[in-house]
């Protein structure tokens, strides 16, 4: 089998064998999963600052 031929039959399968969800359906899902990573990312955010607050804090008793 070359490229080719792999490359058509993988279109095919995508086409013809996979089901896809509605596209308002992935747009919400898509809208969900941004606005839950950026409430991690300022989560993680939060959390590294106070780390930082308390390490600078106890190396100032050194």
């Amino acid at each position: 089998m070359n490229l080719v031929n792999y490359i058509k039959d993988s279109f095919e399968e995508l086409r013809n064998k996979v089901s896809w969800i509605p596209w308002e359906e992935a747009q919400k899902s898509t809208v969900v999963v941004a606005a839950f990573t950026v409430l991690f990312a300022l989560a993680v955010f939060l959390v590294d600052k106070v780390f930082q607050a308390g390490l600078v804090e106890y190396f100032k008793l050194f």
